[in-house]
């Protein structure tokens, strides 16, 4: 998986999870991509720093280099809104 994907991948369902804590699917996926990131990309830190009005921001350590990459909040948020829409997951 390229590097790009599995950190989107990341980031949308750390949100998913951020909201439903008590989702224990997405939290096991959470994980899932956080070793994709460390073991298959060699990140050593990544996280969500900030949320804005339109953007999400994650800095991450890569080779030993910080880097910043921000993703539309709208895209980041899609899949919390796909799941939130679909009464079968919340029931």
């Amino acid at each position: 998986m390229k590097l790009q994907d599995a950190l989107f991948n990341w980031l949308q369902i750390r949100m998913v999870a951020d909201a439903r804590p008590d989702d224990r699917a997405a939290v096991d996926t959470v994980q899932f991509f956080a070793t994709i990131l460390q073991e298959d990309h060699g990140m050593t830190e990544f996280d969500i720093v900030m949320v804005d009005d339109t953007m999400v921001h994650i800095k991450y350590v890569i080779d030993g280099k910080a880097k910043k990459q921000m993703v539309p909040r709208e895209n980041a948020e899609q899949l919390l809104h796909d799941i939130n829409s679909n009464p079968k997951y919340n029931e």
